[in-house]
């Protein structure tokens, strides 16, 4: 990860929400490296869309730490952040608002 160019820098306040989109070469990093990565900024909410296994995954920081849940198909999305959020899996992975 030190060979990357930071997109967020550690003296600018986190955003609220990150959304990575997973292709094949960024895979293990959507997944594992960015996940540590954003826990130590403090970003509330982490989005991993996975066109490759039709999933999104929600990680919620606790503790620096990412709960996660996935959403498959026709399940809701339930994002505490955005309450009002109402699209579901399939709906995101098709970019169909």
């Amino acid at each position: 990860m030190s060979e990357r160019e930071a997109v967020i820098n550690l003296n600018e306040p986190p955003p609220i929400l990150v959304v990575e989109v997973v292709s094949p070469s960024t895979k293990k990093d959507d997944y594992r490296s960015k996940r540590s990565e954003y826990g130590l900024l403090e970003i509330p909410e982490y989005w991993i869309i996975d066109p490759l296994e039709a999933k999104v995954t929600l990680c919620i920081l606790e503790h620096q730490f990412y709960d996660s849940i996935e959403y498959r198909g026709n399940d809701l999305i339930q994002s505490p952040t955005f309450p009002d959020f109402n699209l579901t899996a399939a709906q995101i992975l098709a970019a169909k608002l």
